[in-house]
C-alpha cells in the first residue's frame, strides 16, 4: 500500500507553516514548507514506517526539526546533485583531468 505523502502534507500543513515561520525568524527565509517536509520524509522518517506513526509523533518530528540539521540535509542532498564539471565541454575536462601532455616531470 503506497503512503499517502500528499494526504500526511495536507494535514500536517498548519505545523509545517509554523516551522517554516520560525526558520524564516532565524534568517532562513527561503525555506518553503515543502523543503521542511521533504527533510522529515527522506531524513527524519526514512527509516520509520510512516503508517504506524502517531500524528503526535510527526507532530514532535517536524517541531523538533532544528535549522542545523536542515542546513546539513540540504548540503548533502545538493552535494549528491550537483554536477560541478556540467559547463564545462569534452575537451576542457579531459584537459582538467589529464593535462595537456606538454609539462615535464
Amino acid at each position: 500500500m503506497a503512503i499517502e505523502y500528499e494526504a500526511l502534507f495536507q494535514k500536517f500543513l498548519p505545523a509545517l507553516i509554523s516551522k517554516r515561520n520560525e526558520f524564516i525568524m532565524q534568517g532562513y527565509k527561503t525555506v518553503t514548507v515543502e523543503d521542511i517536509w521533504d527533510v522529515c520524509v527522506k531524513k527524519k522518517w526514512r527509516k520509520r514506517n510512516v503508517q504506524t506513526l502517531r500524528p503526535y509523533e510527526m507532530v514532535e518530528d517536524l517541531f523538533s526539526l532544528s535549522t542545523a540539521q536542515y542546513m546539513t540535509y540540504t548540503q548533502i542532498k545538493e552535494s549528491k546533485t550537483s554536477n560541478w564539471f556540467s559547463e564545462l565541454n569534452q575537451d576542457e575536462l579531459q584537459l582538467l583531468l589529464h593535462g595537456n601532455g606538454s609539462e615535464e616531470p
